[in-house]
């Protein structure tokens, strides 16, 4: 594969770095270090040295769910330039298991030292198995999955040198917040559905009543909360959809406490529902404060434009 084809089907991911040349390589040449921060791999071993001046090979796993792994080697080549210089660091790799989509693929990766730090990028490409159902698969699916997976990594590894947070609690963040904000989404949209859409409850009528709102448009309230809860999932980075919906509690239960005070002493009733949402809200938010995100790089060369 050549460079010169990288416009046209390689990926390309780009990030500025406030730290150091010496720090980057570190964390990104050693294995057991790399490891922690690139989602796309589980494990990376570098085998013994043959020739000093020779490639370094290494063993590659990566564990793709259900006890299952796919496996393969590589080679990469690179040395870091005394001083302040652009340091360039190659790549091949491939993959005998039948269970990975690729074949074999050569990349590189820079480091460019700049006045506000360091650029790190990487270009990459690779061929496929399994003929034209594998390329559909790539280009629909899996290089898309594979640019996203390597610009949250690299947002991983900047957070990891320029805010001095771990790997393992980017992770744990970006789980907590993911697991928040669906929770959130999925009672919009249960409350927008069940009781208002399919069955009318009779619970929802009455406090419709008590709050001199016509029941024709508990369908439309049905129809706006699932809106919400949709939404919510969209806005993944927006923290505006988690504020609202706490706001949306808080009045929500204000106002129940004043139209219809009869359920708040409910068996499942509104005070502890609209609590629970509002929590999972202030969750999400101060989850979401420090989170790797894969918009902190650029997807293109710049050169390109």
């Amino acid at each position: 594969m050549k460079k010169s084809d990288r416009s046209e089907s390689g990926i390309y991911v780009e990030i500025l770095i406030r730290g150091s040349v010496d720090r980057i390589w570190q964390l990104t040449q050693e294995p057991a270090l790399h490891q922690r921060w690139d989602l796309r791999f589980h494990e990376i071993t570098y085998l013994p040295r043959e020739d000093a001046e020779g490639p370094q090979k290494f063993l590659y796993e990566t564990r793709i769910g259900f006890g299952l792994s796919v496996k393969g080697t590589g080679e990469t080549r690179g040395q870091k330039s005394p001083g302040l210089g652009d340091t360039t660091s190659a790549l091949k790799f491939s993959s005998e298991d039948k269970k990975s989509l690729i074949r074999e693929g050569s990349g590189y990766w820079r480091y460019i030292p700049t006045e506000g730090g360091v650029r790190f990028l990487t270009w990459y490409d690779y061929e496929v198995r399994f003929g034209q159902l594998g390329r559909l698969i790539d280009r629909t699916a899996f290089r898309p999955l594979m640019g996203w997976a390597t610009a949250w990594s690299f947002d991983r590894l900047r957070l990891w040198i320029e805010e001095d947070q771990s790997p393992q609690s980017s992770m744990r963040l970006s789980i907590i917040h993911g697991l928040a904000r669906i929770s959130v989404a999925l009672v919009w949209i249960w409350h927008g559905l069940v009781p208002k859409l399919i069955y009318h409850h009779a619970d929802e009528l009455t406090m419709l009543h008590q709050a001199n709102v016509s029941s024709s448009l508990l369908p439309v309230l049905g129809v706006l909360e699932i809106v919400m809860g949709v939404l919510v999932l969209l806005t993944w980075r927006r923290r505006v959809t988690l504020f609202a919906s706490a706001l949306l509690m808080v009045l929500a239960t204000i106002g129940v406490a004043i139209r219809s005070p009869q359920f708040l002493s409910a068996a499942f009733n509104p005070v502890s529902l609209n609590f629970s949402v509002f929590a999972l809200c202030v969750v999400g938010l101060l989850a979401e404060r420090s989170l790797p995100t894969s918009r902190q790089c650029l997807r293109k060369d710049p050169k390109e434009h």
